[in-house]
């Protein structure tokens, strides 16, 4: 789907707010409300663009991630998409670089994390798993990176976030129908759950449609306490995922990137920094699974 400026903006404008009131939008691109209501309806319809909200890690009680590099035994594809099967797995991709498959898990408690990873080494294929465990997420696309102030109430409240989760931009008259509230009381709760933290409702769009089609991972070792490097790389604008760990290296991430020169950039900004002992980088060619909205199933 090729897209204009306008479309682009639209689309930047529902990444740092899903629920942009079709108001709003139109003022910032300067379009008319009609206008850009069938803008977004068409982004959405092509499929370049799912707008829903996803629920903070902590209130499902997502509480233990880590990332795997994956070595392989013959062809890596077929693994990799075994490995997208598991709810605890949001995240799989096939890679250049020493590992042939990264994947993202993210658990309960470290008793579940231990038991997926467990299961992924049993897998016919897997040769090794080297896993970097997530002590704190400093920048995610998807998700606030504070603890949330808020909190799931009663069971209308997941009932608000389940229709939310499939549908972010369901107007509060709706979402109060398909709740059986009132519209007040809907939009009340809804507005104490998303700004207490608890959910983020964005634009899930895929990067090749924003012209960021390059996907570069990367772990870093530093010298001393790696959270001052952290704030450093978060502030460079390619990067768009990081979280300390612990493993082979203290920090772990991800560039998107409209070229390989402004990957080749921003891991030699990384390189410059004085705490920065070592980079390791690998290119995503393929994600098999990105599915963030995680609901109750994954534990």
């Amino acid at each position: 789907m090729d897209l204009d400026e306008t479309d682009l903006a639209i689309v930047r404008g529902l990444q740092a707010d899903g629920r942009l009131t079709y108001e709003t939008l139109a003022r910032q691109v300067g379009l008319s409300r009609p206008a850009a209501r069938m803008r977004v309806q068409r982004l959405q319809e092509s499929g370049a663009v799912r707008v829903v909200a996803i629920v903070h890690p902590a209130v499902r009680r997502l509480t233990a991630s880590a990332h795997l590099a994956i070595d392989t035994d013959g062809t890596a594809s077929p693994v990799a998409r075994e490995i997208a099967t598991l709810p605890e797995a949001p995240f799989v991709t096939l890679t250049s670089g020493r590992r042939s498959i990264m994947a993202e898990l993210r658990t309960a408690d470290f008793a579940a994390l231990e038991r997926t990873i467990e299961r992924i080494r049993a897998l016919k294929g897997v040769r090794t798993v080297d896993p970097l465990i997530a002590t704190r997420h400093v920048k995610d696309p998807y998700l606030l990176t504070v603890e949330p102030t808020a909190d799931l109430q009663d069971e209308m409240d997941e009932r608000i976030l389940a229709e939310l989760e499939e549908d972010g931009r369901l107007p509060f008259a709706e979402l109060a129908v398909r709740v059986g509230l009132s519209a007040g009381a809907t939009r009340s709760r809804t507005l104490r759950l998303l700004d207490g933290g608890v959910a983020k409702v964005v634009a899930l769009v895929r990067p090749e449609v924003l012209g960021m089609g390059y996907l570069c991972g990367f772990s870093l070792r530093t010298d001393g306490p790696a959270a001052g490097v952290a704030e450093q790389i978060t502030r460079l604008d390619r990067v768009t995922f990081l979280s300390t760990c612990l493993g082979r290296a203290e920090l772990v991430g991800t560039i998107t990137a409209e070229s390989f020169g402004v990957v080749r950039t921003t891991l030699e900004e990384m390189r410059a920094l004085t705490s920065v002992r070592e980079v390791e980088s690998w290119l995503h060619l393929e994600v098999v699974k990105e599915q963030y909205d995680l609901g109750p199933r994954a534990n």
